[in-house]
């Protein structure tokens, strides 16, 4: 896992237009960078829809947030209209920046091992350095949480 203090890796993937993002197209700008394992699970609906619904907080501050998971471009897609969310979802299917951040490895669920996706949300400020770390997310109050660091900080 990366460190508190350490620029974000460079990364580029696309979202669920099919569009190619890049680490790089958010220099200058204050960002969260969520991963989560899948989309349409109840933790990962329940983080979504908090992070939607705070959305236009989020953009008050001038935040973009981001959420990263292995599923590909067409079941983000189907995520993003189901679910109604306004913000960028990047299909990591190659598990690359997952594994560029630290958030892959090895998961239990009932009683049985597998490699995944451990939810973690990094926040970053406008020099592109990683500010906040959440390495074990509890997806209920999550995004409040995260509005409640950023404006510490500022």
């Amino acid at each position: 896992m990366i460190s508190e203090g350490d620029p974000v890796p460079k990364y580029s993937a696309n979202d669920s237009n099919g569009e190619i993002v890049k680490s790089t197209d958010f220099k200058g700008k204050k960002h969260v960078i969520y991963f989560y394992p899948k989309d349409f699970t109840p933790g990962c609906t329940t983080e979504a829809d908090e992070f939607s619904r705070d959305y236009k907080k989020f953009q008050k501050l001038e935040i973009e947030i981001i959420g990263i998971s292995p599923d590909d471009v067409e079941s983000h897609k189907k995520f993003c209209d189901k679910m109604g969310i306004p913000y960028l979802l990047l299909a990591d299917t190659e598990k690359e920046i997952s594994k560029k951040f630290g958030v892959w490895g090895k998961k239990k669920f009932m009683g049985r091992e597998y490699m995944g996706v451990n939810r973690s949300t990094f926040l970053v400020n406008e020099k592109g350095k990683i500010f906040k770390i959440y390495p074990k997310v509890k997806p209920a109050g999550h995004s409040k949480e995260v509005l409640e660091d950023f404006a510490n900080v500022n």
